[in-house]
This record gives structure tokens, sequence and C-alpha cells, in this order.
């Protein structure tokens, strides 16, 4: 993650817990707290993570542990482990020379044969999901975060179907990408709203496009069903999911409130 993309996660993440991200203003490296991070709370300033007397004394990776619901006493004893000292380390022995045997002649070389060429890249193809695809997708919502089996799936899939709103799933040699899309009729606006309401790619699969194709052929569907605006929700958490909706167009414009309710 690039560090301007990474700055702003934290920021996000510590406002939505009532803190404020402090950065170092060291623009050199080695000297002071370059690259070094704080906590202060948002309404008192009080510190609260990785202010110390010289300067910000706690890594990025450190606050955003921390901001993932580590408590302090767990960054405190992390710190003091890194602090400790390290143990000496033996000087690696030099092995005792060996006098090289004399060459022997060799034999005359021959070119070996070329290697075979290597079997075509498969192209990436967009289509709508089947009932075929239950447990691709399964495993995709899985890695999401929402655990899922492949029956859970094959049971919600049909109600897309019958609304006429179809998951679309990116195929490359199996089915690697999954997005969700749907039609919001809006008292307050002259047309409807399009909305984005899942898209996950395949670890490992992430960076080569497969999002963005999947998230242009969601959008040519929404503007073909009238949609003039189209909304994409993101777990806050998700920083690199927040660069790639910036990079395809997309602006904050709002915040997302949530309440769970019993069945």
């Amino acid at each position: 993650m690039a560090e301007g993309d990474r700055d702003e996660m934290l920021r996000d993440m510590a406002a939505n817990r009532g803190c404020k991200l402090v950065k170092s203003r060291r623009r050199t490296p080695g000297v002071g707290d370059y690259g070094r991070y704080g906590l202060k709370d948002a309404e008192t300033g009080a510190d609260v993570l990785g202010i110390g007397r010289d300067g910000l004394t706690a890594s990025a990776e450190e606050i955003e542990d921390y901001l993932r619901g580590r408590n302090m006493a767990d960054w405190k004893s992390s710190l003091a482990a890194a602090a400790a000292p390290e143990e000496k380390k033996l000087k690696a022995r030099k092995p005792a020379k060996v006098e090289a045997p004399a060459p022997k002649a060799r034999p005359a070389k021959v070119a070996p044969p070329p290697p075979p060429e290597p079997p075509p890249e498969p192209e990436l193809h967009i289509r709508e999901a089947t009932l075929e695809d239950a447990e691709a997708i399964a495993k995709l919502v899985t890695q999401l975060g929402f655990p899922s089996s492949t029956k859970e799936i094959a049971a919600r899939l049909p109600g897309f179907f019958t609304g006429n709103e179809p998951p679309l799933v990116a195929e490359k040699d199996g089915v690697i990408g999954c997005l969700t899309w749907h039609v919001t009729p809006a008292l307050h606006r002259p047309h409807p709203v399009g909305r984005v309401t899942m898209l996950i790619v395949a670890e490992g699969q992430r960076g080569g496009g497969v999002g963005k194709a999947l998230l242009d052929c969601a959008e040519k569907r929404l503007r073909e069903r009238g949609c003039l605006l189209i909304e994409v929700t993101s777990n806050i958490e998700l920083g690199g999911a927040h660069a790639f909706y910036k990079r395809q167009g997309y602006e904050r414009t709002s915040y997302r409130f949530a309440k769970k309710v019993a069945d």
C-alpha cells in the first residue's frame, strides 16, 4: 500500500475510534522521530499512544494494531521485547582452504533443445453467476470475512435471479472474483441509485485488473437501468479497497451508520 493511502486509512480508523493521528514532521530519514506516529484523544488532546518526550515513537503497524483492538498492555510489552539487547552473534568460521583438483577435459557442449512454448494465458471473462458457481462464490465470500457454505450461497442466489440483478463473476481458469449490485429507487431523487453491495477478488489475483473489469461491467448494467449515481459501501478498515475505488473515480461523500437488530 502506498504511504499516502496508508496514512489516510490510519486517519479514518483513528477518527472512527475518537482519536487523532499525529505523524512526524521530519523529512530526513534517520533523524529524530522520522517515519513515526502517535495518537491523541480527539476531544481532550490527551496522549493515547506513541507520544514520547523526544517525539513520536510508534510505527504505522503498531498504530494499526492498536486501533484494531490490541490493548495498551500488549503494545507496551511488545516495545519492551523489541528494546531488549540482542544476543551476540557468533563469528562465522572461515572454512579451511582446499586445493581445487586439476580441471578435467570436458566434452564439447551440445546445445539443449529449445524449451516448449508455454501454454497461452487464459483470458479473463465476466459473466452472470449460476447455481453451479455456489461453491466458488462461498470461498470468495469467506475470504471477505463472512464465512458461508456452498449450501447457504446456493439458497441465496435464486433471489438475485428473480430480482433480475444476477451477481457477476470473473472467470479465468476458474471463478476468481464476484460482484453483487442493486438498483435502489429513491424518492428524493429523479433517478434510481445504483449500488455495488459486494466486490471480492481471490487472494493472489488482486492487482491484475479483475476488480476493475467487474466494476466496469456493473456500472454499464446500472446505467442501462437508469441509474445516474452509483454508490459503493466499503468497510472503514479496508484501506486498500478505498484506494482502489478512488482510482476508479469514486469519492467519499457520506458516513455509513449500521445497527444490528434481533431476528
